[in-house]
């Protein structure tokens, strides 16, 4: 009932202000328990996407945001298990991916829909990044589930890192055909077979979404850039101390 309360408020207002459009729908069983496996541009793709569905979606979601104290946090615990996100306490290493699986599991043996980002992390700049193969591959092997590739598109551009404001432009869907891994049933153990499951995955993403592909995990790729933002400020730094200590050199 809170789901579907939520879902008419929320997604109704999404729909009208935003106008998302959709390609695929079509590939969303109308019945039945379908993994959605979906490259990750935004905080809000996990909005986006159960908002054009008539079905509900299951999405994991951090402990943090179900446990923050005071009125704010338990308006936004409210939200999050309105709109149907799965709290998972991500704090715990490999503990925490074994949690996240086991919902995940939990989520389709009910017979419901499961949103999964295989790449385990935003985007840092709008390209696809290597699909980590232990959530996505472990949880459809063990459920027999079809893996359904979707692609956002342009739910970066509503919001970029430092606008308060959400820009009012229309973001875009597509849901590819369902994937059968009952080919690889029983061999969840096989690391190689993982990593092949998710690689098929992640190039039909790819297809969808018109993303320039980058052979790395998007964690990696996000320490990278920060540690090249340090380096850029030492050295800026750096400039700024030897400018000023030339500048007094040359008043005397």
């Amino acid at each position: 009932m809170i789901y579907g309360a939520m879902k008419f408020s929320i997604g109704g207002s999404l729909k009208l202000a935003f106008r998302p459009w959709v390609e695929g729908i079509e590939n969303i069983p109308e019945e039945g328990p379908a993994i959605l496996a979906s490259n990750h541009l935004s905080f809000s793709d996990s909005f986006f996407l159960p908002a054009v569905l008539t079905r509900k979606v299951t999405f994991i979601a951090k402990a943090e945001y179900f446990t923050s104290p005071g009125v704010k946090g338990r308006l936004t615990a409210a939200f999050f298990k309105g709109v149907g996100q799965l709290p998972v306490d991500r704090s715990g290493g490999r503990g925490a991916g074994e949690a996240a699986i086991r919902s995940g599991i939990a989520v389709l043996e009910r017979g419901e829909l499961f949103g999964i980002y295989p790449e385990g992390t935003r985007s840092p700049d709008g390209r696809l990044y290597r699909g980590k193969p232990g959530g996505l591959a472990r949880v459809a092997l063990a459920t027999g589930a079809p893996v359904i590739p979707v692609a956002m598109i342009d739910t970066e551009k509503i919001q970029p890192p430092g606008t308060v404001m959400p820009k009012l432009m229309r973001p875009g869907i597509r849901i590819g055909e369902p994937l059968d891994f009952s080919r690889y049933q029983g061999m969840e153990s096989d690391r190689f077979i993982l990593r092949s499951l998710t690689d098929e995955v992640m190039y039909e993403i790819m297809k969808l979404s018109g993303q320039e592909y980058v052979d790395i995990y998007a964690t990696a790729a996000k320490r990278r850039i920060a540690e090249e933002a340090k380096a850029e400020k030492a050295k800026a730094g750096k400039a700024d101390g030897a400018g000023s200590t030339g500048s007094a050199g040359s008043t005397g």
